[in-house]
């Protein structure tokens, strides 16, 4: 989720700067719609440093229940400070609806183009016409947004660390070794399964 650069900082959210940077897959290694690499210009934007947590979902659903939002409820996550998990799109949409307005912002998904009507219930396929892009409230990034993001200001790089290799130290990820070696060369684990601190743990 994302908050338009408007205001004083958010709190835990990092500025993703303005400005063009290579989209798509500088290594050649993925499917056909990640070629050609090509340059793409995103504004400026406020995004959440860290995944929404169980606890986070709950606090703005359980909200959003007497605010007349309803979501297929088929979340779940493993504790209460990890990610929130088997969310669907438009519950997401309408979670972020619903932050904005607990926080008295407005919310960026609606019900037509006329964005008269805030998105609260059903399954609706949102066009882009019926987003407030200019609103102050939460929303979910858009794919280049999200992969700006992600690339942490590394555009060319396999990782926004940059120097393209990558550990358990650094990420949470299943690491594929085959017979001693690793199947990715730039994989560090070495092991072949989860990271150790996030493999197992309580259930929900």
């Amino acid at each position: 989720y994302r908050v338009k650069a408007l205001g004083p900082e958010p709190a835990n959210m990092a500025f993703i700067p303005a400005g063009w940077f290579g989209m798509g897959d500088t290594f050649g290694e993925g499917g056909v719609e990640e070629l050609p690499v090509h340059s793409v210009y995103v504004r400026g934007f406020w995004m959440d440093r860290y995944a929404v947590t169980k606890a986070l979902w709950d606090e703005v659903h359980d909200w959003a229940a007497t605010n007349s939002y309803s979501f297929s409820d088929g979340e779940s996550g493993k504790a209460a400070n990890h990610p929130v998990q088997t969310v669907t799109w438009y519950d997401c949409a309408k979670w972020a609806n619903a932050r904005s307005e607990m926080e008295g912002l407005t919310p960026c998904y609606y019900t037509s183009s006329s964005t008269t009507t805030v998105y609260r219930s059903g399954e609706l396929n949102v066009s882009n016409d019926w987003v407030r892009w200019d609103a102050n409230g939460y929303r979910l990034p858009t794919e280049a947004e999200w992969e700006k993001g992600a690339r942490g200001g590394a555009s060319g790089h396999r990782f926004p660390w940059a120097d393209d290799t990558i550990s358990f130290g650094r990420a949470n990820y299943y690491s594929i070794w085959d017979g001693g070696s690793p199947s990715y060369s730039y994989d560090l684990a070495y092991t072949n399964d989860f990271h150790p601190d996030f493999d197992s743990g309580p259930s929900p």
